[in-house]
């Protein structure tokens, strides 16, 4: 349990997730049915005693419809027409190498969002299913290699290759190595 004050990324984001529950009239053990994650990690996500991981917060987001970057968009302000690379909010899973930073956010009127993903070598990122059925996506390999899964069928890709792909079951996001990979993801909602 943490003694010092919560990251205030991992408190909006808390915030967020528990405004979201109690908006759906769930119960933490209602949630936890529905999403596959314990009570008490549910429960300590949203009183940010723990920093939400990536695989969390794909559960949740698939339980409540949005994708990722919806969710975090939804703890900052209201979005402006040009992000500055210094206010893209970043976003890391330091446990699982992955560092995630939105380029483009999702805003208003618009279906498409831009993501920039890094990966430390050996990272292995992996789904269970999409944050929204049928969700596509364009992932450009700007540096290094990455081995993609998506449901049954896995892609090795190199830097300046692009997988496109439309979202309905697992994915696995791998960084063979011997150095980071560092991607941009497209995503396109329904």
């Amino acid at each position: 349990m943490r003694t010092e004050a919560p990251d205030p990324v991992d408190a909006r984001i808390g915030a967020r997730l528990a405004e979201l529950r109690a908006g759906h009239g769930w119960s933490l053990g209602e949630l936890a049915e529905r999403s596959g994650v314990s009570r008490s990690t549910l429960s300590r996500a949203e009183r940010a005693e723990m920093s939400a991981t990536a695989s969390l917060l794909n559960r949740l987001c698939h339980v409540y419809g949005r994708t990722m970057s919806q969710l975090l968009s939804e703890v900052e302000a209201e979005p402006a027409p040009v992000v500055r690379a210094a206010d893209q909010q970043l976003w890391q899973d330091p446990a699982a190498g992955f560092a995630r930073r939105s380029v483009s956010p999702p805003h208003g009127g618009l279906r498409g969002e831009l993501v920039e993903g890094r990966l430390a070598p050996g990272a292995d990122i992996a789904y269970d299913r999409p944050p929204v059925p049928g969700l596509e996506q364009h992932l450009w390999v700007l540096d290094g290699t990455m081995v993609v899964s998506v449901e049954d069928v896995t892609h090795s890709l190199g830097t300046g290759d692009c997988l496109r792909m439309r979202v309905f079951g697992p994915t696995r996001f791998r960084c063979p190595g011997p150095r980071e990979a560092r991607y941009a993801l497209a995503v396109v909602r329904p």
